[in-house]
């Protein structure tokens, strides 16, 4: 789809408290954001793990994660079925990043306004919580086909362990 798309949610800024949200894992169970409360989150939306961008977005982070400690963890999140999400991360070789589906409700990309309406898939995003649930990092990437920028996220990831 070429031209402007139509982003669902509110704009989160750092400082916001990182809203609560449900997604669906790979063995399709549902899993709450408190899940991950009290460690660092980088939270990767994209629009689906079988583009390029995309594919590559998941890849760096996760060649990162490692360097983060146990104090971190990483969550890659698409509205990819569970299934596909899981086929991707072991031809990937990717076992650092948690990947999570929003495909069932939507509810991540709501409360984080990556929800694409005409598409009903998400939208290029990063976002770093800290152990209090407070954003220190957001990034809405402009365009699809660009990359975020992966040395403030992981600077933002670092300064907040």
């Amino acid at each position: 789809m070429k031209g402007p798309v139509t982003l669902v949610g509110p704009e989160l800024r750092v400082g916001d408290v990182a809203p609560a949200f449900t997604a669906v894992a790979n063995d399709l169970t549902t899993v709450e954001s408190s899940a991950f409360a009290g460690k660092v989150r980088i939270i990767s939306s994209v629009p689906s793990l079988d583009t390029g961008v995309c594919d590559t977005q998941t890849r760096k982070f996760n060649e990162a994660a490692s360097s983060l400690g146990e104090g971190a963890v990483v969550l890659t999140i698409s509205c990819d079925l569970p299934f596909a999400q899981k086929r991707w991360c072991g031809n990937a070789g990717v076992d650092r990043v948690v990947t999570l589906s929003d495909y069932r409700d939507h509810a991540f990309g709501k409360a984080y306004g990556t929800y694409i309406k005409e598409l009903a898939l998400l939208s290029r995003a990063v976002f770093v919580v800290d152990r209090n649930d407070r954003v220190v990092h957001v990034e809405y990437v402009p365009v699809a086909g660009q990359e975020p920028n992966y040395d403030a996220a992981l600077e933002a990831a670092r300064a907040a362990l």
